[in-house]
């Protein structure tokens, strides 16, 4: 993608309304604008970054057996009212009358419209255990929507639903989606801990938050640095990470904490990403949801609930990676791969070699995003750290003449001069090998 042709409204200045790093940066980088209060337009890099986690999401969760639907934004008021969470949710549940006299609400979350598709459509045991899940649009009337997307209105999330016919079945269900969560946040590229956590409006007496490690977290985690060490495994698992002690600073209780482990205690800010709940029988009791078991009696199915905050995780990966000059992407969900940075684009020579680059990179199946913009060379440099991709290549009419370009980490800053071959199979072998 060529910079003359795309969008991205830069920033030289913090702004003043933002108060938190991803904020400024998502707003300084061109990837956010603020709509209103707590809602914001996705522009074009931040969108990139956003759907790149979601892939990533959903090919886990495809992975772990879950099935991707689709439920609406609107629900009707009327299922709420069957768990009775319409008034124990609150005011940040956003209610709608439509020209029917018809009570809806934008959805903040999904679990009477799963539990209502399964009623309808599954009555026996052989169809479970079943895990439903969708990525959709949500919105959440807070009082005071702030940190950007940390504490927004509308937001983008994962939740999972799953269905299964005993309290056993479903807790391994329970953790075949912990393990799923420790696959996708790693994938990512973010250090999270999975903490044990109070259980809130969705309700449930097995919960954990997934918590990424940031110098201005919104909460605290506390936490046995053995689990660090388990995490970092090929494939960890659920019921080795739940034995450690982790725990979010709403449940922490230091008189609690296990005295074996008192001593090397860990604690640090943090962002919370991910939520998953065993809810047990809470929502399919409320909804009179029953199916036929082996002996051909009716029982009550067990239930979990999973979420991500997908729009969230975005505004998280800065808050934990960034440097003084701007974002600093992992890998895995960069906007583009490669900034091609043409520093002087009245050069002939410049913009030839820098053509001739770009579409070599281009064939070599990498993202680029190549900057032809008439800007000063500081300006550009600038907004390339701004931006924050992984590599950059630039071009110049004093490299020229040595006929080499120089090929930038940005999360390292470490600059190699190649040619212009060798810096195209450089960073091909770089993502190969990933």
């Amino acid at each position: 993608m060529r910079v003359s042709n795309y969008f991205i409204p830069v920033l030289k200045e913090d702004p003043s309304d933002a108060s938190v790093i991803s904020h400024k940066l998502m707003l300084r980088a061109g990837m956010i604008r603020q709509q209103s209060a707590g809602m914001y337009v996705w522009l074009p890099l931040g969108l990139r970054a956003l759907k790149k986690v979601e892939e990533i999401i959903r090919k886990e969760m495809n992975e772990a057996d879950a099935i991707e639907i689709l439920m609406p934004c609107i629900q009707p008021e009327s299922l709420w009212e069957e768990t009775s969470r319409t008034e124990s949710y609150g005011k940040e549940l956003l209610r709608i009358v439509d020209r029917h006299e018809n009570k809806l609400l934008f959805g903040p979350t999904n679990e009477e419209v799963v539990t209502d598709l399964f009623r309808n459509n599954i009555k026996s045991y052989k169809a479970l255990p079943k895990n439903f899940y969708h990525i959709q649009w949500k919105f959440r009337d807070e009082i005071r929507p702030r940190f950007g997307l940390l504490r927004c209105r509308e937001f983008f999330m994962k939740d999972a639903y799953s269905f299964d016919i005993d309290k056993e079945t479903a807790e391994q269900s329970y953790d075949k989606m912990f393990e799923a969560y420790i696959k996708i946040f790693k994938r990512i590229g973010l250090k999270t801990i999975p903490a044990k956590a109070p259980s809130g409006p969705i309700g449930g007496d097995l919960t954990h938050e997934f918590h990424v490690i940031a110098d201005e977290g919104e909460s605290e985690v506390f936490y046995d640095p053995a689990i660090e060490t388990e995490i970092a495994k090929q494939n960890p698992k659920a019921k080795q990470l739940r034995e450690f002690y982790s725990a979010t600073d709403d449940v922490h209780e230091p008189n609690k904490c296990p005295v074996e482990i008192s001593d090397k205690l860990k604690t640090h800010k943090s962002i919370e990403v991910g939520h998953i709940f065993y809810s047990g029988t809470k929502y399919t009791d409320a909804m009179n949801v029953t199916v036929t078991n082996k002996e051909g009696k009716q029982i009550v199915p067990h239930c979990g609930c999973y979420g991500i905050g997908v729009s969230r995780v975005v505004a998280a990966v800065i808050e934990a990676l960034h440097d003084d000059k701007g974002i600093v992407w992992p890998e895995a969900i960069a906007p583009f791969q490669v900034a091609l940075i043409n520093l002087h684009t009245k050069s002939e020579e410049c913009c030839k070699i820098s053509d001739e680059l770009y579409e070599q990179l281009d064939a070599a199946g990498l993202e680029v995003l190549y900057d032809d913009s008439t800007a000063s060379p500081g300006s550009k440099l600038a907004s390339q750290d701004l931006i924050g991709l992984p590599w950059q290549i630039i071009v110049s009419t004093r490299l020229i003449e040595e006929n080499v370009v120089e090929v930038k980490n940005r999360k390292t800053h470490e600059i190699k001069k190649l040619s212009y071959k060798d810096a195209v199979a450089f960073i091909s072998t770089c993502y190969k090998n990933k």
